[in-house]
């Protein structure tokens, strides 16, 4: 249980972070708590530490598919697209591994939030990664798409870690 001054440096990164800074944030966060579950996979507890990843991973994706999906978003129709067709392979994986739990399955997702992460960062190293099936890597999202990504996130950290 985090104590009063660890949740007081959580509000104020919220606050301070710009809306791409926040969702990198959000994307790494969740890839570590997948990681976090491979890491410990068989030892007790880990379905629900399982379940909790997946579950925070398909509500930061589910708010990116609002987003992306809303007239105000200015970022351009094919990359808006491209996102969405990531995001829906996200869905459809992180149902897989409910249905069928492995922790080489989940490569592809930490793989995908990594990624979009350093994208949204503009960093042009690459991002701290598992082997990603070549299925997954395409569609391509540029970086200069990434640059241009909304800035209306503040909430997707507070949406996404919500108890």
């Amino acid at each position: 249980m985090p104590g009063p001054g660890l949740n007081a440096y959580r509000r104020t990164v919220v606050t301070t972070s710009s809306g791409r800074e926040l969702e990198a944030h959000v994307l790494t966060k969740a890839a570590h708590g997948l990681k976090e579950c491979q890491a410990h996979w068989g030892e007790d507890g880990h379905r629900d530490r399982l379940d909790k990843a997946l579950t925070v991973n398909q509500k930061i994706w589910s708010i990116f598919q609002s987003d992306l999906a809303g007239e105000e978003n200015p970022l351009p129709q094919q990359i808006k697209n491209d996102l969405l067709s990531l995001s829906l392979f996200i869905d459809k994986r992180i149902i897989e591994i409910m249905a069928d739990p492995s922790p080489e399955k989940l490569d592809a997702i930490i793989n995908i939030n990594l990624n979009i992460a350093e994208g949204l960062r503009g960093s042009s190293a690459p991002a701290e990664a598992v082997e990603t099936p070549e299925a997954v890597k395409s569609p391509d999202v540029s970086q200069t798409a990434m640059n241009t990504a909304p800035q209306s996130h503040r909430t997707v950290y507070s949406r996404a870690y919500a108890k």
